[in-house]
């Protein structure tokens, strides 16, 4: 299965702006891609560089001139076809058994209070077995219990907040699943990637780049999703992260408006791949 991925989006700023971006397949996925390229529609051209962060994500540096600029990446990848990996037997290790890259995802972060949270966790869910089952649990609170509504995003929004205000899209749905998660001892890590409707009906609305959370179990890392709550086919991770402060798509160090933005995650057609 080939997948054909991509975005573009146009920023207006008052002056040259350092930039950074995240819209590259993650590293980890690198033999699943057909090379990307990114373009800039800009005069004087904009020159840029790529570098990994400590994450493992691809992140593209350049100097955003004073004005407009528009980027585009466009992309293919080979997906297998097959739903988020999933176990149902997967076990919840002990904290002194776990691999130590998995340390940093048990700490409270910016938007993953989990030390606000961990008095409501162990209530509800510390009496559950320590498998799958939990973190399907936490999953299906996590959707129940927000509303998705595109209008009521706020970039400051924590996961203490969105459960309080019962609102929020799908990275407050992903942040309250992992700080859930932390609470309880259990590494949780925030996904942002490229999703789309493959094996589902299609969703009117614009599609956008997503967020889920992976959680590390015995065997290694399983994908879960409290915004759909359900696994999907055709997952693309962009950026690996504690939260969402550490994955920002734009990081622009000054001021900037976005006049376009638009993501596409499809099937590709065989002709057109062909071409």
């Amino acid at each position: 299965m080939l997948i054909r991925y991509g975005c573009s989006f146009e920023l207006h700023l008052p002056q040259d702006t350092p930039t950074v971006c995240l819209i590259d397949v993650h590293t980890s996925h690198a033999k699943a891609i057909v090379p990307s390229a990114l373009t800039f529609e800009t005069t004087p051209r904009v020159k840029g560089e790529t570098f990994v962060d400590d994450f493992g994500n691809i992140a593209r540096r350049f100097m955003a001139p004073q004005g407009g600029v528009r980027l585009s990446l466009s992309g293919l990848y080979r997906a297998d076809g097959s739903h988020d990996r999933r176990d149902a037997t997967a076990r919840v290790l002990a904290v002194d058994r776990l691999p130590e890259v998995c340390l940093q995802y048990l700490a409270p972060s910016r938007f993953c209070e989990s030390d606000l949270m961990g008095l409501l966790a162990w209530q509800m869910f510390g009496h559950l077995p320590r498998d799958t089952a939990l973190i399907e649990a936490i999953c299906t609170y996590a959707h129940q219990r927000l509303r998705f509504d595109y209008a009521q995003a706020r970039a400051t929004r924590t996961a203490s907040e969105a459960h309080a205000e019962q609102v929020g899209v799908c990275r407050d749905f992903a942040h309250l699943g992992i700080t859930l998660c932390r609470a309880l001892n259990i590494p949780a890590r925030y996904v942002n990637g490229y999703m789309g409707d493959i094996g589902v009906p299609a969703d009117p609305a614009p599609m956008d780049f997503n967020a889920w959370f992976d959680v590390y179990l015995e065997g290694g890392w399983y994908t879960f999703d409290a915004r759909h709550n359900c696994r999907r086919i055709g997952r693309i991770p962009i950026a690996y992260g504690r939260d969402a402060a550490d994955i920002p798509m734009l990081r622009t160090f000054g001021p900037h408006s976005l006049s376009l933005f638009e993501v596409t995650t499809a099937l590709a057609d065989a002709q057109q791949v062909a071409a």
